[in-house]
């Protein structure tokens, strides 16, 4: 948690203010009992109507500005606790954006949407409340005490064995509470994993009748979830019980030795409300203190799984023995030299000493069976992982000397397999590519990509909204709009990750020979299941369980490797022969 208080500092006189307001707002309140003893002992004993009106104007006067106080001290609180979080969520958004795809990988989609949402707001309501009782309430516990003594010494004795035996039960249940409500916490997640996993995947459930199952399984984590609140809820229930028990028996004494001295007139009978008051007043802080308590364990363990990303190095690892190097290629010829990859210590390799050699303005087409490793290898080519051995050059120039991945990344242009579009118009999804493009260039690029009629279309053409993941889009339309995307980049590289995939066979063929007419010329990977999507490429690599099996042209793969003329022959021969 201390790590993140850096966050606070911008707002340092905020929480500094709102502590000492609280504090104020509590010593106007120890006052008030003093003031009800007055009334009780002066105004209504000698009956003095005057007096106590006197009286309660200035305990009126003593709530008002209490409130005020209070009120005070709510803002500054929340203001500086508001700052905080949006000052860590900031940070966090803005870190996540620049951690590389093995961290982003390691963690988790889900983890990093938690983390940034849920744990920074448990953060937040927590510094809220530390800004406005870590001193209240001790101050209160130990200043009723104080002024129980100011009172009575002989009768505020009891407060000195009330509170370590109040404390013991509210901190004795509360430890033991923390790890119950953890693994609540845990089954908790459990159903609403179940949950999720059921409503997404409906249609599934409902196409191979796995309806009972699904009730059945999360009957049983309901089930177990129920189980395990109700015990907590029965023990922790038993807070209230306890400590009312002690704080009437407290009152009990105050009262039993009140009375004493009152009748031996050592004490005044207001004094003993008074003392009832402070009583009352330590039990309700002591109660606030415990839940504040549980509050923080909670809001350290949200901290630690905040810091654990915040902590986590940006981008990719500096080579120590490559001389850095800060100029863009001029060239997109790319070269891959024995190279191996590896996601994970100690893990199987994805990728086993592939060399083969792009020349610049070539196009290479990928084919391979699912999981062969076609994605790991044009994933090394912009760099969003690094190699396990071997080198990935490009220009000549090994990828990892660079020494910011935003001036290699700028002259690749990359479609992923996820067609992914942003909420927004369809002109500031492809700007995206290149924010200082005209509209010549974007309708080139819509053009080559076969995505021209998308936008004609559209009633208001390049200012048609999309919505967030394309969804008012078809599976088609959306691949197109993301080539066109990388197509206003004008790379020196592009990679089309089974980009076509969603096409039929047509529109495929034709946005092939719109790319090899680019003005431009870049070097075009290809990664494709399809055979007609890569046969006519000047390059084509076979890849099996992570390895090269064999690269060539079209004809000189047919003739020599089985692999290769395997998945052409299943996709292109018929009955009667050859449609080749």
């Amino acid at each position: 948690m201390r790590k993140l208080l850096r966050f606070l500092k911008p707002y340092r006189i905020e929480a500094c203010l709102g502590p000492f307001f609280k504090m104020l707002e509590a010593l106007f309140e120890l006052f008030i009992p003093l003031v009800v003893a007055d009334i009780i002992d002066v105004g209504i004993a000698t009956g003095d109507s005057i007096y106590i009106i006197k009286r309660c104007v200035i305990m009126v006067l003593l709530g008002v500005i209490g409130l005020l106080c209070s009120v005070t001290a709510q803002y500054f609180s929340a203001k500086a606790a508001v700052g905080m979080t949006t000052g860590i969520r900031h940070a966090l958004f803005a870190h996540i954006g620049k951690l590389s795809h093995t961290n982003t990988d390691r963690f988790g989609t889900a983890t990093l949407l938690s983390r940034t949402t849920t744990d920074v707001n448990q953060i937040g309501t927590t510094v809220n409340l530390v800004l406005r009782l870590f001193l209240r309430s001790p101050f209160i516990v130990f200043g009723a005490m104080i002024m129980a003594f100011t009172v009575s010494p002989k009768a505020a004795l009891t407060f000195t064995v009330t509170i370590p035996a109040l404390s013991v039960v509210i901190f004795g249940i509360m430890l033991i509470s923390i790890p119950l409500f953890r693994r609540v916490q845990a089954k908790l997640d459990r159903v609403l994993g179940l949950t999720r996993e059921n409503l997404s995947g409906a249609r599934v459930v409902r196409a191979f009748v796995r309806e009972n199952e699904s009730v059945q399984e999360f009957t049983a984590a309901n089930s177990e979830l129920t189980r395990l609140q109700r015990f907590t809820g029965r023990f922790s229930a038993l807070l209230n019980p306890l400590t009312y028990v002690i704080i009437n028996l407290s009152i009990l004494a105050i009262v039993y030795l009140g009375g004493v001295q009152v009748n031996i007139g050592n004490l005044e009978t207001g004094d003993v409300i008074a003392l009832y008051n402070y009583m009352s007043q330590i039990l309700v802080e002591l109660i606030k203190l415990a839940n504040f308590i549980i509050l923080i364990t909670k809001a350290c363990a949200c901290a630690t799984r905040v810091n654990e990303i915040l902590e986590t190095p940006e981008g990719m690892k500096k080579s120590d023995i490559l001389e850095p190097k800060k100029q863009a290629p001029k060239s997109g010829k790319v070269e891959f030299k024995n190279v191996s990859l590896s996601y994970h210590k100690n893990s199987d390799n994805a990728l086993s000493d592939i060399s083969f050699t792009a020349p610049d303005g070539s196009t290479v087409g990928i084919i391979g069976g699912t999981g062969s490793g076609k994605s790991s290898l044009v994933n090394l080519i912009p760099r969003f992982y690094d190699v396990t051995s071997g080198s990935v050059l490009i220009d000549n120039t090994d990828v990892r000397t660079y020494t910011d991945t935003n001036t290699l990344r700028n002259t690749i242009g990359i479609v992923p397999q996820k067609a992914e579009l942003f909420a927004g118009t369809i002109r500031e999804n492809l700007l995206m590519g290149n924010e200082f493009a005209d509209n010549d260039a974007i309708f080139e690029a819509l053009r080559v990509a076969q995505a021209l009629n998308i936008v004609e279309q559209k009633e208001d053409r390049l200012d048609h909204v999309i919505e967030q993941g394309g969804r008012n889009l078809s599976g088609g339309q959306r691949q197109r709009l993301t080539i066109a995307r990388a197509l206003v980049r004008r790379p020196k590289i592009l990679i089309l990750d089974d980009s076509a995939s969603a096409l039929d066979l047509a529109t495929d063929a034709a946005l092939r020979h719109a790319l090899t007419e680019l003005p431009y010329h870049p070097t075009t990977f290809i990664v494709s299941q399809r055979a007609a999507s890569v046969m006519h490429a000047d390059l084509i690599l076979v890849l099996e369980d992570g390895e090269l099996i064999d690269q060539g042209t079209h004809k000189e793969l047919l003739s020599r490797c089985a692999i290769y003329r395997e998945i052409y022959d299943s996709q292109f021969k018929n009955e009667g022969g050859d449609r080749a």
